[in-house]
């Protein structure tokens, strides 16, 4: 089933300096929060390419704002919860994916932290580097690459995870459990339909 794409022409009232991308009036005559400040953003948006394209103005919304979500949780992430054991956010992910699937060929562990396997081997370097993980050939294939925890890797992810989690838990407060649940259902069905476009 494909997803419908709205191809309405562009609403005047959108256009207008007084209404955001869902129709909500926004008074300028006070300073905007930083979330609202989005949707001045959006509102900009309209104005500036409403009248060039035929635009899914709500594909754009929603594309959009999981870019700065996801940007804004990595930020905080690696700033107050890794920064301080020297670690990114796909270090940490490789060491999250060793910890719960145990040693995996170099190819697939790009895969599964969402990167280039030649960015992987820098992440790896570093990894090693600080004795968080171990690498070695694989054993049907010399020339594969398998990388594992260490101990001392596996003691600092079992150290981080629940101080992450925590952290987690803070940037999803502003949702109820039920909105949570809701909205980790809708992520997982726009990434399937992404994977499958």
């Amino acid at each position: 089933m494909s997803a419908q794409r709205s191809t309405k022409p562009l609403d005047k009232s959108l256009a207008g300096p007084s209404i955001d991308l869902a129709g909500t009036p926004v008074s300028r005559s006070k300073r905007l929060p930083k979330a609202d400040a989005i949707s001045e953003r959006e509102r900009q948006v309209v104005e500036r390419v409403g009248e060039l394209h035929d635009v899914d103005f709500a594909a754009m919304s929603a594309v959009s704002n999981i870019y700065r979500v996801a940007g804004a949780v990595r930020n905080h992430m690696e700033r107050d919860v890794l920064g301080p054991d020297g670690l990114s956010w796909t270090g940490f992910t490789a060491l999250y994916v060793l910890w719960v699937w145990g040693p995996q060929e170099a190819r697939h562990l790009a895969e599964e932290c969402g990167v280039t396997k030649g960015t992987l081997t820098g992440v790896v370097t570093t990894l090693q580097g600080k004795n968080l993980i171990k690498r070695s050939s694989h054993p049907g294939d010399g020339r594969l690459v398998m990388v594992e925890l260490s101990a001392r890797g596996r003691t600092m992810i079992t150290r981080l995870f629940p101080l992450f989690n925590k952290h987690e838990a803070l940037v999803a407060s502003a949702l109820s459990e039920k909105e949570q649940i809701q909205l980790a259902r809708l992520l997982r069905k726009v990434l399937r339909n992404v994977d499958s476009v």
